[in-house]
């Protein structure tokens, strides 16, 4: 997901969507741990780094919370 469109939730939004993140980096990562291959190899890559960025909106988010 694109940082254009996590711009566009809220934080409550943004918390579910990365609850549903963590989730699918658990089952892809338990796929790796077995030994199967995934379908996408640089899908976890691309979840990791959306949770980042949906991390670094909600710490923006506060702090103009804040302000």
């Amino acid at each position: 997901m694109k940082a254009k469109e996590l711009r566009t939730l809220s934080p409550q939004d943004l918390q579910q969507k990365m609850q549903e993140m963590y989730k699918e980096l658990m089952k892809d990562n338990a796929q790796v741990a077995t030994g199967t291959i995934p379908k996408s190899p640089g899908k976890i890559r691309n979840q990791k780094r959306t949770i980042a960025r949906i991390k670094t909106l909600l710490a923006q988010k506060e702090a103009k919370a804040k302000v």
